[in-house]
């Protein structure tokens, strides 16, 4: 009997995702939810996170209050040029951050619209960090143009290159890309290390007892738009960030790349059947998300760092920040623009809001709470993933339970 391809229903998207990868099956499910589940996962991890305020004897109302006049974000409200409100020089703080995560939630964004899940963002934000170190003190004769543009350049092919390795790895032998990213994060903070440490290359000897990196020279440091350079003002890397959500969307949607990217990462077989070099596809996606990581370093460290130390590597989490950026940003550019100015404002919000003497909240208590409110919005970023995909097994069971009526013998 023949079927008319016409009265075949289409397949559902969860149903086509399954013959996919497994970040196919995750996008399915994201885009199911919409707009309205991230703002609710963040609302329910702000809600706990009251809780949790509220558990310690504090008025979690106010405790949110003074992070957001910490972040600066009231200065949107009320701007003010006033020297004695600090709101501006808050919220310039807060930008400064999200800078980084923007791109840092960018670079596995991109990997993961490919189907891989980008844990480098650390390792190949140190890197890029690295290297505009290096060239930053190095070539401190040229003109600040070509100097910045120079140590911009290689510090991003820097990150390309470092996420390459993972990307080539996972198309040449099926090296899964989590085992190779955390690997080679864990390479670039002993090569950090050594950089910076006693005796290493980089390190500026006059700091000997507390090994720390050489300062950039002058010519190779970011022009500040708003605030002073001194007090780590708001430097143009910011439109840089901005540049780069809109060059992640057209490279996404509005160019061949981006669909045989989005192809690979919905259904590898099927891209190889359609022609698409699809280990070609895996190598320059991680090349890409790299590459933004590795921009993010450089402009921290052309941008308002100046220098690192030995002992900043260990404790530094921005990459690793990224991943909560990217996914609870749906991994689109306006998400990941909204969530970073979030994690933006909760990085320094938390800790200049609730530790400035303004809150009611004891400072060394103020310090716990910071990365307690800071971890539960990071748990339930991926909640709603797991939400929506409870639900729909719930409903595609109940669909595949046969009927009394087909039970029924006739």
């Amino acid at each position: 009997m023949s079927v008319d391809p016409g009265n075949v229903p289409p397949e559902a998207p969860e149903e086509a995702a399954q013959t996919g990868t497994l970040i196919a099956s995750i996008a399915v499910k994201q885009r199911a939810g919409g707009i309205v589940v991230p703002i609710l996962t963040a609302l329910i991890a702000f809600l706990i996170g009251g809780l949790v305020v509220l558990a310690t004897g504090h008025d979690p109302i106010s405790a949110y209050n003074d992070i957001f006049d910490g972040s600066g974000l009231n200065w949107v409200f009320h701007p003010t040029t006033n020297l004695i409100d600090t709101s501006a020089y808050n919220l310039t703080q807060t930008l400064l951050q999200t800078t980084t995560l923007i791109l840092c939630g960018l670079a596995v964004a991109f990997a993961f619209r490919c189907g891989m899940f980008n844990i480098g963002g650390q390792g190949q934000y140190f890197v890029g960090l690295y290297v505009a170190n290096w060239l930053g003190f190095d070539f401190a004769g040229m003109s600040p143009l070509p100097h910045i543009l120079l140590a911009i350049g290689a510090a991003t092919l820097a990150g390309a290159f470092w996420a390459g390795i993972a990307g080539f790895l996972k198309a040449a032998v099926g090296a899964h890309e989590v085992i190779s990213t955390i690997m080679l994060n864990w390479i670039a903070i002993w090569v950090g290390s050594w950089l910076f440490g006693d005796g290493g290359p980089l390190q500026n000897p006059a700091n000997a007892t507390a090994p720390i990196s050489n300062d950039i020279a002058d010519s190779a440091k970011l022009p500040v738009f708003w605030g002073e350079k001194e007090l780590q003002g708001l430097h143009v890397g910011f439109f840089v960030a901005l540049a780069a959500l809109v060059a992640f969307w057209a490279i996404l949607n509005r160019t061949t790349l981006g669909y045989e990217v989005r192809a690979v990462g919905f259904n590898p077989d099927a891209a190889a059947y359609g022609g698409i070099n699809v280990a070609k596809n895996l190598t320059r996606a991680m090349a890409i998300s790299g590459a933004f990581a590795g921009l993010a370093g450089a402009l921290d460290m052309l941008g308002y760092l100046y220098h690192y130390g030995q002992s900043d590597i260990p404790v530094s989490a921005v990459g690793f920040l990224g991943i909560a950026v990217a996914l609870l940003g749906r991994n689109t550019a306006v998400g990941t623009g909204l969530a970073g100015l979030l994690f933006g404002a909760l990085l320094f919000g938390t800790t200049h809001g609730l530790q400035s003497g303004v809150s009611t909240i004891d400072p060394g208590l103020a310090g716990n709470l910071t990365y307690i409110i800071q971890g539960l919005i990071v748990l339930f970023v991926g909640a709603d993933v797991l939400i929506l995909y409870v639900w729909n097994s719930r409903r595609r069971l109940r669909a595949r339970r046969p009927s009394k009526s087909a039970e029924a013998p006739a």
